[in-house]
């Protein structure tokens, strides 16, 4: 995925290695590396990231401090040491939180949730349908039956099918829950190995599970980040 971001970080070594995870691993575009804070304010003001990557403790203006100075609509991967500043973090706009030192492995983690993050934002940001119009046919027995994207509620898996749920009813459908996620795409969102859910049917988002109607949905955390990345532009 092509995406563009800046590393700001005052460690030489940190930087470096993060330049290398990028370039090694990524179609990123690095638009530059700043060494402080106000070196990184005066680049933004020129040139626009997709993201940042944020190092928090630094001399003159701290991570957090350039964070609350930067426009919302800049997202903001931090780069740290301690993990103390994590709950902090989130009151900006930020995507991920990577304690240093940074492993490949963890970074590629990062890189997938970044990557989830921004495709499920350009799909959002696309002109659609209007929702009364998107629909599909499902095959019942001897007949197709038509369902409208906007009434489906959830989708659950049950061994060898799935089953529909929506606000006119229920029924049963013969594929695997991986075949129907891969070809669906926003509002749906999977939350379990066992359920696919409609983000504008939820009610409210509660001790790690969704409220859709009378129906308590666990969130996994193998799918967490890619639900709470769709979720957190919604959040005021």
């Amino acid at each position: 995925m092509s995406l563009s971001c800046i590393i700001v970080d005052d460690e030489p070594n940190a930087v470096n290695l993060l330049e290398i995870l990028i370039r090694q691993n990524t179609q990123w575009q690095l638009l530059g590396k700043c060494y402080d804070a106000l070196e990184a304010l005066s680049f933004l003001k020129e040139n626009k990231p997709d993201f940042v990557f944020l190092d928090i403790n630094m001399p003159q203006l701290t991570g957090m401090e350039l964070a609350g100075l930067l426009s919302k609509d800049t997202k903001i991967v931090f780069t740290t040491a301690y993990s103390e500043y994590a709950a902090e973090s989130y009151s900006f706009e930020t995507i991920d939180y990577l304690l240093k030192p940074i492993t490949l492995k963890r970074f590629l983690a990062a890189m997938q949730k970044i990557e989830s993050y921004f495709s499920s934002r350009d799909f959002n940001d696309k002109p659609t349908q209007d929702a009364g119009q998107a629909y599909f046919f499902v095959k019942s027995g001897k007949e197709l039956r038509k369902i409208l994207l906007e009434d489906i509620q959830y989708f659950e898996g049950e061994k060898e099918y799935v089953r529909l749920v929506s606000t006119t009813g229920q029924m049963l459908i013969y594929r695997r829950l991986k075949d129907i996620d891969e070809q669906l795409a926003s509002p749906f969102v999977r939350v379990h190995n066992s359920y696919i859910v409609n983000t504008k049917q939820l009610n409210k988002i509660q001790d790690n599970h969704i409220f859709i109607a009378d129906k308590r949905i666990p969130i996994s955390e193998k799918f967490k980040d890619r639900f709470m990345s769709v979720i957190q532009q919604r959040i005021f």
